[in-house]
């Protein structure tokens, strides 16, 4: 068996580790979490990530959660998705590859699950579901203007390639206006960049993506699991 194991559910934040394990090149097992049928909170699941959040990574230090933190462990066993620690460019990777995993990916998940942060009065939801695409907004912003100066290290851009797909397309219910990836042309430049590579590929097959799943994507129609 690979000694890399990747619970997943198609079109989550799996799809980040699941590009970088084949940006990498590592052989991997892909295990499916059936979120229709809460297979993420199951207790098996739960003894990989108590916290019942997708993706777990295991591997033979023990399992590993956290997207940022599967990201920074991947790039230090393997390189090439980030400068080494001895790089005189891992300041700058670490700050952004924490901002996009400690600020830019929660503001994304409150907007998606405002319950889960503010209860269940439906104004409530709303407001701060209105405030989080403010400061999205502002986020984005500021990582464009980074974009503009310098790339990104890999696995900065892989994590924003899907961050950016879920932008335009969750909650699929309510008003997404507020995003126009067209808006943000150093990142969607990147996002064109990224669907060229063979790992982007891989994960169209495997998870239904589309043919241009981060520069003008569609939901996924995965060929197995659901992506909600």
């Amino acid at each position: 068996m690979s000694p890399y194991i990747l619970h997943f559910a198609p079109d989550n934040a799996s799809l980040i580790i699941r590009l970088a394990l084949e940006a990498l090149g590592l052989p991997y097992t892909a295990v499916l979490l059936d979120r229709r049928r809460a297979e993420h909170a199951s207790p098996a699941y739960l003894r990989l990530n108590p916290h019942g959040l997708i993706p777990a990574l295991e591997v033979p230090d023990g399992p590993l959660f956290e997207t940022g933190a599967i990201l920074l462990w991947l790039t230090d066993r393997h390189g090439e998705l980030g400068p080494s620690a001895q790089s005189a460019k891992r300041a700058d990777f670490l700050k952004w590859l924490f901002f996009v995993s400690n600020t830019l990916h929660p503001a994304l998940r409150m907007t998606f699950y405002p319950e889960k942060y503010i209860g269940p009065d439906s104004e409530h939801q709303s407001r701060l579901r209105q405030t989080m695409q403010g400061a999205l907004g502002q986020h984005l912003n500021t990582v464009e203007a980074r974009a503009a100066d310098a790339p990104f290290a890999l696995a900065i851009q892989l994590y924003l390639a899907a961050l950016l797909r879920w932008c335009a397309l969750y909650p699929s219910d309510t008003d997404r206006s507020w995003f126009q990836l067209n808006d943000l042309p150093h990142l969607h430049a990147m996002c064109r960049a990224i669907e060229a590579l063979p790992c982007t590929a891989a994960a169209q097959t495997a998870e239904g993506l589309g043919p241009t799943p981060f520069s003008k994507p569609r939901y996924a129609t995965p060929p197995q699991g659901s992506a909600t």
